[in-house]
């Protein structure tokens, strides 16, 4: 068992939620509680998660790399996922992505060298109208991320980040 008692907790309170028959539906219930726990879902976690639902690993493996909230390798600290979909690119979610990357120093799919930010691209956020659009770490939707809020927010991430 790779995840603390808490989590196969939640898993088995998720579980609940479907019939005997198919804990397949707990899935990604399961991939995000132990993201949450671990901070990404290594192959470990993935055969893990797949023995205690008692499904296939590939099943697992699938969910895990179709999704873009479930990270299959390490990232930093707070992961910024930048929407470039035409209505965010065509309000300047290319150039607030280019910015950010200049910042930041790395690339979409880069972690910086003190694993503070890792860099994304993510697709549709929902929420076009307030373009361009980042996500940070699958849960806070920024909106109307010029360079002055884009600014702002490494700011604030970078101090909570020293306080942790």
């Amino acid at each position: 068992m790779l995840l603390s008692e808490l989590a196969y907790k939640k898993i088995d309170k998720e579980l609940t939620k479907f019939p005997a028959d198919q804990k397949r539906s707990a899935i990604m219930a399961a991939l995000a509680i132990a993201q949450d726990e671990q901070g990404w879902v290594s192959i470990e976690v993935i055969r893990d998660i797949a023995d205690y639902l008692q499904e296939p690993a590939i099943s697992v493996q699938e969910v895990a790399s179709f999704y873009d909230m479930f990270d299959t390798k390490p990232v930093g600290r707070y992961k910024i996922t930048v929407c470039t979909n035409l209505p965010c690119a065509l309000r300047d979610g290319v150039k607030s992505a280019e910015y950010l990357k200049e910042k930041l120093g790395i690339g979409f799919s880069e972690t910086t060298a003190d694993g503070l930010f890792t860099l994304t691209e993510g697709e549709c956020m929902g929420s076009c109208g307030d373009a361009p659009v980042m996500l940070v770490n699958n849960r806070h939707m920024c909106v109307h991320m010029e360079a002055e809020r884009i600014d702002a927010m490494l700011t604030e991430l970078k101090k909570a980040g020293d306080s942790a």
